[in-house]
């Protein structure tokens, strides 16, 4: 008897070791399932210092400049002359948080020195959705005429990319001449305008801008595959494909943005079934479904993470099985689209990307969870995501998600004068870049996840591509 208490005294001792064990490995794993809540108005500040410790930056070293190179304290300029992408890209960020007098002073030097009649050949796309966005949506947000003028101003010039054969535009045009290059293209850059010219067209009262983006958008989905899918390339002389390649990153990923989005901000009911048509074959060719072992638990079914890859636009066979921190925006749009069941799983995807180092790459191989391009620009799309889960669920785990993001994103990427990109996440080696995205769409977005649910009404709003607000009030 006594033998046989003793071995069961061992086997109680035994099985609660054990049961200690499983909990500090479960306390170790998942810190953030037992995290106390963030403190929201906390990271909001800081936040916010973080915003104006990079724009002194840029200040002190760039001004008049579009970016500031932030290791060698210079400047960087996309072209021959300056347009003022980080003053233009920042400033809604900033009324947003409430720095009036900065943006104040901001906005009168924008409206003083940016000119657009300048002998410059530029890339549509980019000047779009960063300076014409940028000017539209600090108009609306300031009424401030002199801002609406440059974007009518810079419109115009940007007009004749669009007199192609098929009517998708050419990637460059010269500002001052109008003279066109770049035939061959991609769905993005053809697809990613009607926010923009359409939004300039509703302020202006000029149905030109509407027509010929959305006709750009259209004439790029008609020419989907008989599957339903795009390519990443094509030639807007011809109207051919050039390559065949299908999936959500970049090149094609905001052509899928703008098709739910312009249907949402202006009631287009062709976007609409764009949207629907797109979004069918989005998920049933290039959603990937990987099982994975249960944290090694035995016993435990595997689970099944939800990744979005690549696939042949016209048989839909499977390519690369790629995705990268582009690709992070599509959960924002999946839970737009109300489809928050995929959202979150795809959310859980991106974030275990971003935990393979303590801070995203471009992209990985998703089966062997392989780092295949280990640059980090300082992307946004993670956090965008972030913000419209927790706008759009309210659950908390979303801010520790947040919160953690931030965290990284100071550890490894603060300087001493603003924020620097990481050639490689592995190694944190430092890069001389700080495009002006950082400005419009990484410190909005954080700002926006932990500030105030009236910082700004989410429901009264369309983000462009660069994360400028549009307000939604010019509904056909």
């Amino acid at each position: 008897m006594r033998n046989l208490r003793n071995l069961r005294m061992t086997y109680f001792s035994k099985a609660m070791a054990k049961l200690t064990t499983l909990l500090l490995i479960l306390i170790l794993a998942a810190p953030s399932a037992l995290a106390q809540q963030p403190n929201k108005q906390e990271l909001a500040y800081q936040v916010k210092a973080e915003f104006l410790h990079a724009w002194n930056g840029y200040k002190k070293y760039a001004w008049g400049h579009d970016d500031l190179k932030p290791l060698s304290k210079t400047y960087r300029d996309w072209y021959a002359q300056p347009l003022l992408m980080t003053p233009v890209d920042a400033l809604d960020t900033m009324i947003i948080m409430g720095m009036k007098d900065e943006a104040a002073k901001t906005r009168t030097y924008i409206s003083d020195n940016l000119s657009f009649d300048k002998d410059i050949s530029v890339q549509n796309f980019e000047i779009t959705i960063r300076l014409l966005g940028g000017l539209l949506s600090n108009y609306q947000l300031t009424g401030d005429k002199r801002l609406l003028q440059l974007a009518a101003d810079l419109g115009n010039r940007l007009l004749p990319v669009f007199d192609s054969p098929t009517g998708m535009p050419y990637r460059f045009v010269n500002l001052k001449t109008g003279k066109t290059s770049g035939p061959v293209s991609n769905p993005a850059e053809t697809g990613t305008l009607l926010i923009e010219f359409g939004t300039l067209s509703k302020l202006t009262g000029r149905p030109v801008f509407y027509d010929k983006a959305k006709r750009a958008l259209a004439e790029t989905y008609r020419r989907r595959s008989a599957i339903g899918l795009v390519g990443e390339g094509i030639n807007v002389e011809t109207g051919k494909w050039t390559n065949a390649d299908s999936h959500i990153s970049g090149a094609i990923d905001s052509y899928y943005e703008y098709l739910l989005k312009c249907w949402l901000l202006f009631g287009d009911q062709d976007c609409k079934r764009m949207w629907l048509d797109s979004i069918g074959a989005i998920n049933k060719y290039l959603a990937d479904e990987e099982p994975r072992d249960n944290l090694g638990f035995p016993g435990k079914l595997p689970v099944n993470e939800l990744w979005y890859g690549h696939a042949d636009m016209n048989t839909g066979a499977r390519g690369a099985t790629s995705y990268g921190a582009l690709d992070a925006f599509f959960p924002a749009i999946l839970a737009m689209s109300g489809d928050l069941k995929r959202a979150s799983r795809l959310q859980e995807s991106s974030f275990k990307m971003w935990n393979l180092q303590g801070i995203e790459p471009e992209e990985i191989e998703y089966r062997a969870m392989k780092i295949t391009s280990p640059g980090y620009p300082l992307r946004p799309e993670i956090v965008e995501s972030t913000y419209y889960l927790y706008h759009y669920t309210k659950d908390p785990k979303y801010l520790r998600m947040g919160q953690m993001l931030w965290r990284d994103f100071v550890k490894h990427c603060r300087t001493d004068e603003g924020y620097a990109a990481l050639k490689n996440v592995i190694t944190k080696e430092k890069s001389d870049s700080m495009q002006s995205f950082v400005f419009a769409e990484t410190f909005k977005y954080f700002y926006l996840l932990f500030s105030p649910p009236n910082t700004l009404d989410f429901n009264k709003v369309i983000f462009n591509t660069e994360a400028h607000p549009i307000i939604r009030r010019h509904n056909k």
